[in-house]
């Protein structure tokens, strides 16, 4: 089968590897029907060291069970099923409290012998308690939005929450990347009354203010803070979602958070800690939350959103590669030429 590897920065490269094959009994291969690239893929793509040995790339992917271990109770061949970024066995005391990132079994995509998303197929560990079946067909036109689920709309789900985003809360969310605009979108189904959306790229924050943002703010830094302290008399909002991970996206968080409010990170941090002292959070009693979002627990809970039309999360998706043009994708994604690249095998 056809699989991508990373090399080192700016190196993508797919090439042909074996076929996926159950190891465990509580294995099942899953043939990809659809997966992306997600922003946090261009990390790594701007600045892993070059490797003689690739690294498999892609953590989202939908697509059709294949072949079932011995031990697999809940799936069966023909079933679409829904990966999420990290796989677990859902059933350990950390995935019953709902961090299934932090799974004592589990583990993530493209690590521990276990292939990345971007490919053919892929052997999913723990496939009882990873995956989860979709009511829809192969062919389903929902595949794209319900991809989301794997990552970006649970990501966005998981920092409103973890902001405690509710009925006529204020909402900044900084970042116009597929993250940021989904945390508009769930930050709107929640009832915020303001959604701030910190971008400056126009077909971006356009899809964002169709996803509930009732402001746009495109200046950065200082002058954005400023802009956003007018919108709010002063005040700053309850609730900020840093979706970007660089430094400067934290300092405009910490600069537009009310007193009292939260602060929730889901941008993969790309800089050292911040500032989290009597200046910058105790004084003003500000709560800073957030982390890699246990898409998994949220599965279930978005679904029927998605299933019968309350959102469309799947239009973050504006450009579809083949496998053999994953490569183009990363560039195009990288140049800002697309906000999220859908890959079709």
């Amino acid at each position: 089968m056809r699989a991508t590897f990373l090399y080192g920065a700016g190196d993508v490269r797919v090439e042909h590897v074996p076929d996926p094959v159950l190891r465990q009994p509580t294995d099942a291969v899953v043939r990809v029907l659809r997966a992306c690239i997600c922003g946090s893929d261009l990390h790594p793509y701007h600045g892993m060291p070059v490797s003689t040995q690739g690294a498999p790339m892609g953590h989202e992917f939908v697509g059709v069970v294949e072949d079932v271990g011995g031990e697999v109770a809940t799936l069966r061949k023909g079933d679409v099923v829904i990966a999420p970024f990290a796989w677990s066995d859902n059933t350990c005391d950390f995935c019953r409290e709902g961090l299934q990132t932090s799974c004592r079994n589990g583990g993530f995509w493209g690590q521990k012998g276990v292939g990345g998303g971007q490919a053919e197929a892929v052997r999913v560990p723990l496939a009882d308690g990873t995956l989860v079946k979709a009511p829809v067909a192969a062919d389903s036109a929902l595949l794209p939005a319900l991809l989301t689920l794997s990552d970006v709309l649970g990501t966005g789900y998981h920092a409103a929450l973890t902001a405690r985003v509710g009925a006529d809360t204020t909402v900044t969310v900084i970042g116009d990347g597929a993250v940021g605009l989904m945390a508009v979108l769930v930050a709107k189904r929640l009832g915020a009354g303001r959604i701030i959306l910190m971008g400056r790229h126009k077909a971006r924050t356009d899809l964002g203010v169709e996803f509930g943002a009732t402001d746009v703010v495109a200046e950065r830094g200082e002058e954005g803070i400023a802009r956003v302290r007018e919108l709010t008399r002063g005040d700053g909002t309850h609730a900020v979602i840093e979706a970007v991970g660089y430094r400067e996206a934290y300092e405009q968080a910490l600069g537009v958070v009310r007193p009292g409010g939260v602060i929730s990170r889901v941008g993969l941090p790309q800089y050292d800690e911040g500032p989290i002292g009597f200046g910058s959070l105790f004084g003003p009693n500000i709560t800073l939350t957030g982390g890699p979002a246990p898409a998994r627990a949220y599965i279930e809970r978005l679904m029927p959103d998605v299933l019968e039309g309350r959102i469309e999360p799947g239009k973050v998706f504006d450009r579809m590669v083949s496998l053999d043009e994953v490569p183009d994708g990363y560039r195009a994604m990288d140049a800002r030429e697309a906000l999220k690249v859908l890959v079709r095998p």
